[in-house]
């Protein structure tokens, strides 16, 4: 498994607060079998100019000193689009060593400009991948098609699958419908993880979705891909039904 969006880097944001919290959970994402994780903390973009870049590099060769033995350690961020228009093409924002860019929007609406914004990105040559879109007041199934059109890559959050409410809904409908391209585990130093997904995709027999969506396509964002197609999957009673008498 490939895991793109963490906040395991310590003590630089609302994540993991200590290399002693950090090292035990990539442990335990290493022996369920991820093989590469990339740490995002949060960064506005109305910040970029004093991103602490730098900084974060040398956190991130303490974190892989402490854990020489787990996943593969890559650097990026979370960026929160909250001011429109500021330059986001320095590869010291993007994903590993892609031009893939991680960003999000609040959870309290999506801003008007948010559809021209994610464009915007996409044609100064970047690759939008939009954090948790299941979150967000406001989004639709047709704004993820939509976004999807336009070279947005969906990355939604591992745990909402499973979980209640509004979010999981959309979440769900999402995957029934093939528009998530990406699962992550956006872990905070806490239990969320991909092996959690895994095992609950396995048990509806997804085993094509598990490998693009924990594997493949992350890996694809990563060497800057394009993500492969994601087959629909039914996840409450109507695919139950639909595997149950070979619909």
């Amino acid at each position: 498994m490939i895991d793109i969006h963490s906040h395991l880097l310590p003590g630089v944001d609302d994540g993991s607060p200590s290399i002693e919290v950090s090292v035990p959970i990539l442990q335990q994402f290493g022996a369920a079998g991820v093989t590469t994780l990339v740490c995002t903390p949060h960064l506005n973009a109305s910040q970029i100019a004093t991103a602490p870049y730098a900084r974060n590099v040398a956190i991130l060769a303490d974190l892989r000193a402490a854990a020489p033995a787990v996943p593969e350690l890559q650097l990026g961020w979370e960026i929160m689009l909250d001011a429109p228009g500021v330059d986001l093409t320095s590869l010291e924002l993007t994903l590993g060593s892609s031009r893939a860019l991680l960003v999000e929007f609040t959870r309290g609406g999506l801003p008007r400009s948010a559809t021209a914004e994610l464009r915007r990105i996409a044609r100064q040559g970047r690759t939008p991948v939009l954090a948790h879109p299941e979150r967000y007041f406001g989004c639709t199934i047709e704004l993820v098609r939509e976004w999807r059109s336009i070279g947005v890559v969906i990355q939604t959050d591992a745990s909402v699958l499973m979980g209640r409410g509004v979010p999981s809904e959309l979440a769900r409908e999402m995957l029934a419908k093939g528009l998530i391209d990406v699962l992550a585990s956006d872990n905070h130093g806490d239990h969320r993880s991909l092996a959690t997904a895994r095992e609950w995709l396995l048990e509806r027999n997804a085993e094509e979705q598990v490998e693009l969506l924990t594997h493949t396509n992350a890996e694809m964002v990563l060497t800057d891909q394009d993500p492969l197609p994601v087959p629909p999957l039914q996840t409450g009673m109507l695919g139950r039904l639909k595997r149950l008498f070979g619909g």
